[in-house]
Parts: structure tokens; C-alpha cells; sequence
């Protein structure tokens, strides 16, 4: 009889177990849902843009040359100097340019001399004619001195201007503002009148190249926006396009893409520089988080959920970017989505979001 009652006993147990095991995979899954995170459906202005490499070119690199021939003195500078606009490159020999200056001077004093004789024959001669003392004719001989004496002394005070503006180039001014790139003469060597004697590079106007794909060149406007930056430098510049070369660089299959940079000092030519066009914007875009498409065998799919349960909806997808993905169709803003933990659902399946789980967990004891 006892071994009769403990078999009856176990057999309640039994039932009894049974009785609370959960009958299929959904309700176990629905007592222990999987936690995820979640985001709202967000309608967003998403820009359709191109990115590409390219370089800097220097617009103000110029090479000062000696505009006389001399000796050079002295070059002031070193490659590497930074260098201001006026600033003293180089010093050349004013040695023959002075004494040309002073001989055009000296020429100038005597023929100053001679006209002021000349100036007071003519007025005697004048005196003369007017009491009939002599004939009219050496008034004019004298006068004719006169004037050509007066254009002998303007040629000469020209020799002088140009004796003084031979003797100011032989010392050389910085055009603009820069670095010395290149320092091709030095000190002791003669140089000729166009002989380079350094190379200045300043970075107050950069040209951006940029070659972006033949297949979008039509799309590509001057005037649209166009974000530039460069791995010398922290300094994002925004800019414009300013042209479109008509040709495609045959090497490449590409168009070349030309933006204005203006006084950004940290930026160097010659650099590269990553380029990201803007071609179009798009305003009301529906946009969810990239980990909330799911790819299954009926296309990509984003999960909603409502209720605490996960619903799946089938999403025409679109652009993509910086983690954003555009949804053409099957989605309304303001829903709520999946995101971690998307990858793992099912239609219906019931889910814990982060946040709800936190609580539960804050609230234990």
C-alpha cells in the first residue's frame, strides 16, 4: 500500500511538471524574450554626394629673378623661411648702377649750367633786336640753343630716373607672402637680368583638382557645394565648385573637378585632399539605423515593434550613409524600430527592450 501511494505521488509530480513546461518554442520565448535596442523612424534631408582624391595646386608661387645683371651680395634667405610680403630676398652689387646714376646727374648739372648761360644770351639778343642793334635772325639761332638745350637736360634728368631705378633693383623684395621652396643662386655668383634666384610657395590661394567618374559628370554643376580636407591639416574648408574641365583625363576615365581654397594657412600645396560633393538633396527622407534592415528570404526587412512583440515589414531601401539607411516604402515615421539585436527576430517574436530591462534589473532586490 505505501509503495502504491508513493507511485500515485510521483505521478502527480509528473502531471504537475508537465503542466508548467512550456508547450512550444513561443512560449518559452515569450518568458524569456531577447533584449534589444530600438529607434524611431526619423524623416531627415539626406545629401546625395560623390567622394573622391585629389591634389593642391599652389596659385602664388612665384620666382623672383634678378631684373639687372650683377653680383649677388648677399641672399637673405634660407629654404624652409617663411617669408613676408616686402620682405629682403637678396642684395645684388650697386656699384656700376651708382656710377651711372651719378654720371647722369653730372650731365644733368652742366647741361643746367649751359641753359642758364643760353637763357641769358637770349635775353640780351632780345634787348638787342628790340633797339634794331642786331638782326632778327640771331634771336632765333639763340632761342633754337636754348630749346635744345632744354631737351638735352630732359634726356639727361631721364638717364638719372633710370640710373636710380637700375640701382634700386639690385635690391630684391619677397612678391608675397609665403615659404622659400627653393633657393637656386647664392651669394658671390653673377646673375643676368631673368636669372631665377628663388622660389617662393604661399598658400593664400590653393586650387583643388579632383577627379571624379565620367559617369557622373553631368550631374555636376558650378556652384554646387563641395567639402574639402587634407591630411596636413585639421581644417575642414567648405566650399564651392568653381569649374569643370571640359575635357576627360584619358588616363583615368575621370573629369576634373576645380575648387577655390583662400587663406587657410595650415593647408599646403601640393597636399592631397579627400573631396565629398554634394549633387543633390532630398528633403522628408524616411531614415532608420543600418543595423535595423535585416536581410531574409523575402528581401530586406526592418523589424517594428508594438506591444513588447516584433513585427516584420518588408522596406524597398535606399541611399545609405553614415550608418543611415533610406526607406523608399514600407515604413511610416515615428515608428518604433529595432536595432541591435534585430538580426536574431522573427515575425511576432516577442522582445525586451534595453531600457525595459534595466529597470527590471534596477528594481531587484
Amino acid at each position: 500500500m505505501k509503495i502504491y501511494n508513493t507511485l500515485i505521488l510521483l505521478a502527480a509530480v509528473a502531471v504537475l511538471a508537465a503542466c508548467n513546461k512550456p508547450k512550444n518554442a513561443e512560449e518559452k520565448a515569450a518568458r524569456n524574450p531577447p533584449v534589444i535596442t530600438t529607434a524611431q523612424v526619423q524623416t531627415q534631408t539626406l545629401a546625395i554626394t560623390e567622394e573622391a582624391i585629389g591634389t593642391l595646386e599652389g596659385l602664388v608661387d612665384p620666382t623672383v629673378t634678378a631684373e639687372i645683371a650683377a653680383r649677388i651680395i648677399k641672399v637673405d634667405v634660407s629654404v624652409g623661411q617663411t617669408v613676408k610680403k616686402g620682405q629682403l630676398i637678396a642684395l645684388l652689387d650697386a656699384t656700376d648702377s651708382g656710377l651711372a646714376r651719378q654720371e647722369a646727374q653730372a650731365e644733368v648739372a652742366r647741361i643746367e649750367v649751359l641753359l642758364a648761360n643760353q637763357e641769358r644770351n637770349v635775353a640780351r639778343n632780345q634787348t638787342l633786336v628790340d633797339k634794331n642793334f642786331i638782326s632778327k635772325n640771331a634771336l632765333d639761332d639763340a632761342t633754337a640753343q636754348k630749346n635744345a638745350l632744354k631737351q638735352q637736360l630732359q634726356a639727361a634728368k631721364i638717364r638719372v630716373a633710370s640710373a636710380s631705378s637700375t640701382n634700386a633693383k639690385t635690391r630684391i623684395y619677397s612678391p608675397a607672402d609665403g615659404k622659400v621652396e627653393k633657393k637656386i643662386v647664392d651669394s658671390g655668383e653673377y646673375v643676368r637680368a631673368g636669372d631665377p634666384i628663388v622660389q617662393i610657395i604661399g598658400n593664400q590661394k590653393l586650387r583643388a583638382h579632383i577627379p571624379f567618374p565620367e559617369n557622373i559628370a553631368v550631374k555636376i554643376k558650378p556652384g554646387q557645394p563641395i567639402k574639402l580636407s587634407t591630411p596636413t591639416s585639421n581644417t575642414i574648408v567648405n566650399t564651392t565648385v568653381k569649374e569643370i574641365k571640359p575635357l576627360i583625363m584619358a588616363d583615368n576615365r575621370s573629369v576634373d573637378v576645380i575648387a577655390d581654397v583662400q587663406n587657410v594657412q595650415d593647408w599646403q600645396a601640393g597636399a592631397s585632399i579627400n573631396a565629398e560633393l554634394t549633387l543633390n538633396e532630398k528633403t522628408g527622407v524616411l531614415m532608420v539605423p543600418e543595423q535595423s534592415v535585416v536581410l531574409r528570404p523575402a528581401g530586406e526587412v526592418v523589424y517594428v515593434i508594438q506591444n513588447n512583440k516584433a513585427f516584420q515589414r518588408i522596406i524597398q531601401a535606399g541611399e545609405r550613409k553614415a550608418g543611415m539607411v533610406e526607406v523608399l516604402n514600407g515604413l511610416e515615421a515615428g515608428l518604433e524600430v529595432a536595432v541591435d539585436g534585430a538580426a536574431y527576430l522573427t515575425d511576432k517574436t516577442p522582445v525586451k527592450t534595453s531600457t525595459q530591462q534595466a529597470n527590471v534589473e534596477k528594481n531587484l532586490p
